[in-house]
């Protein structure tokens, strides 16, 4: 969930590069422009800590930046920064001139020797316990890199704050959650005096997954006006078992298309009422699955699938 931070040390990348200038007589200078590439600048200052405790250093603009997280990705990309990506992962595919990005291949764990090969100045990686070998390998080498966790809408805000600084403009990152915080509230307004229907969200079929109370995406539910029949598990998310969704009797199911088809076609699922009943609410997993820059817009949706017409 979603759906995406030393001192010098001379990589392999660096030693083959070196090889092949020195082949034509360059190598010194070939090595002193790599180093002094990934060389944190003697004007950065430590911006506060990430996700895996590591320092954050905000100093010259980054130009160079590789966000391996669908989430921060948008999230640069409506900062006004897309056009300095010079890598992504398999996933951020979102806004479509995110596709335009190199792609790196998978984000947990990254190829490090593919991203250091884009010679970045900063790298965005989600901050997955499997990602922490990269992240040290990548500080290691000199690059500034971030290690985020969004899970919360509150987290969201925090990363758009952070970049928004990295990249050297706050003002707009301000404006980013104002404006998606100003959505929220009009979802919740519009839905505070509503009945609450309750919900099971099917994320993943086997195992079957669904939210806890840890994730944005129960957050979305309760903004929209309904409730999680999972909210009692604190964590993002966890694996539970189809006789205790019958048991929580949710009113609706919110499942993705394909989600939703495996319920239509599994006749496991005709113990639960609401799979009975064909109370199944299809969402845009693209929209309503990303702690990005489209929460509102997110909240937005489900309010209206879960009270068709209550928001104008």
């Amino acid at each position: 969930m979603f759906f995406p931070v030393r001192s010098v040390r001379i990589t392999t990348a660096t030693k083959v590069v070196s090889r092949q200038f020195a082949a034509a007589g360059y190598g010194l200078v070939a090595l002193a422009l790599v180093l002094g590439a990934c060389n944190p600048s003697r004007t950065d200052k430590v911006a506060g800590v990430d996700d895996f405790g590591d320092s954050v250093r905000v100093g010259a603009a980054p130009m160079r930046i590789v966000s391996l997280s669908p989430a921060t990705t948008e999230i640069l990309f409506t900062l006004g920064a897309g056009s300095r990506l010079v890598g992504r992962s398999d996933f951020d595919t979102f806004p479509d001139s995110a596709r335009l990005v190199p792609s790196l291949g998978m984000a947990i764990p990254p190829n490090v020797e593919a991203v250091l090969g884009t010679r970045p100045d900063l790298v965005v990686l989600h901050a997955s316990g499997s990602n922490r070998a990269a992240a040290r390998r990548l500080r290691a080498a000199g690059v500034n890199t971030v290690s985020l966790e969004i899970n919360r809408i509150s987290d969201f805000r925090r990363a758009v704050t952070l970049l928004g600084a990295i990249i050297g403009d706050s003002a707009r990152a301000r404006t980013v959650t104002d404006s998606v915080d100003r959505t929220l509230s009009r979802v919740r307004s519009a839905t505070a005096k509503l009945p609450r229907p309750t919900v099971f969200w099917h994320i993943w079929d086997a195992p079957l997954i669904t939210i806890g109370s840890g994730s944005f995406m129960n957050e979305l539910v309760e903004i929209a006006g309904g409730r999680n029949v999972y909210a009692d598990i604190t964590a993002p998310s966890e694996r539970i078992s189809l006789e205790d969704v019958a048991r929580r009797n949710p009113d609706f199911i919110l499942a993705g298309p394909i989600g939703a088809q495996v319920i239509a076609d599994d006749r496991r699922w005709s113990i639960v009422a609401a799979a009975r009943g064909k109370k199944v609410l299809i969402v845009d997993t693209v929209l309503v699955a990303r702690p990005s820059v489209r929460l509102g817009e997110a909240a937005l949706s489900l309010a209206n699938l879960l009270h068709e017409g209550a928001i104008p």
